[in-house]
């Protein structure tokens, strides 16, 4: 009988689970969205319990749809958006207030406060992140500082605390689990990077009690049993567990120092592996776990653009321009430029290297002449862009450019976007054949945890490419457009 796989993808939007067989086969694919809430200008917020109901419905739907017998799905994957911030009743398992997503602007004034007191260049040597309300250090804080009752609570030891991955694992084990892994750990402003501990003297600054915070553990080993979840059997060992941009890098078999990939889902994210030893950037990066398997950890350089996929969705959903989001490349292709148009999509901000949490979007560049189609363009070249600087800030801080990207994530299967990212980039991109890497990713440490797979090699034997994409634009085109998107940035 064969052998299988089941990841959760528990993400922004919604909830994404795929049955792998132990070749890499997908057998099945569900995917249930959720509602997004939007109580302030800024304020962004999930219903964990809206996010349960869509790993419930797609664990059911994929089991089915997949024709696998429960007990043929010899282990369980969570990867999950990270830094969104729940904290709930470890008595009921009922959340005290709605998760604080990434996304969320809110504590910004608290993260001002902070560094007037000149503790960014302290926590940044410590966690190897900024003093910005994107981590979940703050969102903790704010929900114990403003529901009733949270912080006596808390000090009793009657409430947790944990990013997606924790409460999912926490529901999936019946409460049974209350961990989470050094890579969603080191988004938190919490973790020491270099001990992959909880820092006394963080939490102290945070003001987040210790009674609520999950045990550390690595990325590959068993969290706990399945109880009680339809399409599982009971007993089933949830065994792999990372940040979704981490579980993509793993799942893009970058196992080597210098090796890289991109991610374009919601936000645009991309790491590279620095091997075994932390390297602090000084070019508005962060630091961050990649992964600890038995004894062996690996680190990794990483900048962030809020918004990639989010500005196609915007596109379609706040101004109409387009019906689906996978009509985007048909409606940029009609022109064969943007028409001199920019868009930078600051829509929340702007992420590494700039880490502006009051910049907002801009459109420049309009005239009379400007289309749908300038439009649709510009925007895919904004996301592009804004990769762009990323690497241009990782290759300052390692001294050396990049030889090539591995991309993945919904955006990767635009074609448009991968050639105009390889062009401004000026280095070759590979495309996988499986796009989904972060469900993989987990897939991949969850049954590396059982034995399914022997080790890293075994895993690299299965990696296939899907397409490349060579740059193709001389190098005065790229700086011209580099500084067209200058003249954007310095409108926001």
């Amino acid at each position: 009988m064969a052998d299988y796989i089941l990841a959760i993808d528990q993400g922004t939007t919604g909830t994404t689970v795929i049955v792998l067989d132990e070749g890499l086969s997908v057998r099945a694919r569900v995917n249930r969205e959720f509602r997004q809430i939007y109580p302030k200008p800024g304020w962004v917020e999930h219903d964990p319990e809206d996010i349960w109901t869509s790993v419930l419905e797609s664990v059911q739907a994929a089991v089915s749809e997949s024709g696998v017998e429960p007990a043929q799905i010899k282990a369980v994957g969570i990867t999950n958006q990270r830094e969104t911030t729940v904290v709930w009743d470890r008595a009921t398992g009922k959340p005290i207030h709605n998760a604080i997503v990434w996304q969320d602007r809110r504590t910004a004034d608290v993260m001002a406060g902070l560094k007037a007191r000149n503790l960014e260049d302290m926590v940044r040597q410590r966690t190897g992140l900024v003093l910005d309300p994107y981590f979940s250090g703050s969102k903790v804080q704010w929900i114990l500082d403003h529901v009733d009752g949270a912080r006596a609570r808390a000090a009793k030891g009657e409430l947790a605390f944990g990013t997606i991955d924790t409460y999912v694992l926490w529901r999936l084990t019946g409460g049974q689990a209350h961990k989470t892994d050094v890579s969603n750990a080191s988004r938190t402003l919490l973790m020491d990077l270099q001990g992959q501990s909880w820092d006394e003297e963080l939490l102290g600054i945070f003001d987040v009690p210790a009674e609520v915070l999950p045990q550390i553990c690595g990325n590959s080993e068993v969290y706990g049993e399945v109880r009680g979840i339809p399409g599982l059997a009971d007993g089933t060992p949830v065994a792999g567990m990372a940040g979704d941009q981490q579980a993509a890098l793993f799942g893009q078999a970058c196992f080597e120092a210098g090796q890289a990939k991109c991610t374009y889902g919601t936000g645009a994210f991309l790491l590279m592996n620095t091997g075994a030893t932390p390297v602090p950037s000084k070019n508005g990066l962060l630091t961050t776990a990649a992964w600890r398997i038995g004894q062996e950890s690996a680190y990794a350089l990483e900048g962030s653009a809020f918004i990639a996929g989010a500005a196609v969705q915007w596109l379609r959903d706040g101004l109409g321009l387009i019906k689906d989001s996978s009509q985007i490349e048909a409606l940029a292709a009609q022109v064969e430029d943007s028409g001199e148009v920019v868009f930078v999509p600051a829509l929340t901000g702007l992420g590494a290297p700039h880490w502006d949490p009051g910049a907002r979007g801009v459109i420049h560049g309009l005239t009379r002449g400007t289309t749908a189609a300038h439009i649709a363009r510009a925007t895919l070249e904004g996301i592009a862009f804004q990769n762009a600087d990323v690497l241009s800030a990782m290759q300052q801080d390692l001294g050396e450019s990049l030889s090539g990207l591995k991309v993945d994530g919904g955006a990767s299967n635009n074609n448009l976007l991968m050639q105009f990212q390889a062009d401004i980039l000026g280095c070759p991109i590979v495309r996988p054949e499986m796009t989904d890497t972060t469900a993989l990713g987990s897939a991949l440490m969850a049954g590396l945890a059982v034995g399914i797979y022997s080790g890293l090699d075994d895993i690299r034997s299965h990696w296939k490419a899907d397409k490349h994409f060579a740059p193709a634009m001389d190098d005065a085109a790229r700086q011209g457009h580099l500084e067209r998107w200058r003249r954007g940035l310095a409108r926001v």
